[in-house]
C-alpha cells in the first residue's frame, strides 16, 4: 500500500514539474519573440528625445537674491 501512495505522489509531483517546465519554456520563447517585435517596431516608430536645457548660473544666483529680500523681509516684520 505504501508503495503504490509513494509511487502515485511522485507521478503527480513529475506531473506538476513537467507543467511549470512546459509554461516557463513557453513564457521565455514568448518573451524572446516579443522583445524581437518590439525591436523591429522600434526602428520603424522612433522616440522622439527632447533635449533639455540645463538653468544657467544667472538663475541659481537670482533665487540667492530672492531668498534674501524674502529673510530680510521676514526679519523686518518679525
Amino acid at each position: 500500500m505504501l508503495d503504490t501512495v509513494i509511487g502515485e505522489g511522485l507521478f503527480i509531483m513529475l506531473l506538476g514539474i513537467g507543467f511549470v517546465l512546459t509554461f516557463l519554456c513557453i513564457l521565455i520563447i514568448g518573451m524572446m519573440i516579443m522583445s524581437k517585435v518590439v525591436g523591429y517596431l522600434n526602428q520603424l516608430f522612433p522616440e522622439q528625445v527632447f533635449v533639455v536645457e540645463k538653468p544657467s548660473k544667472k538663475l541659481a544666483s537670482s533665487d540667492d537674491e530672492a531668498i534674501a529680500v524674502a529673510l530680510a523681509v521676514i526679519k523686518a516684520r518679525g
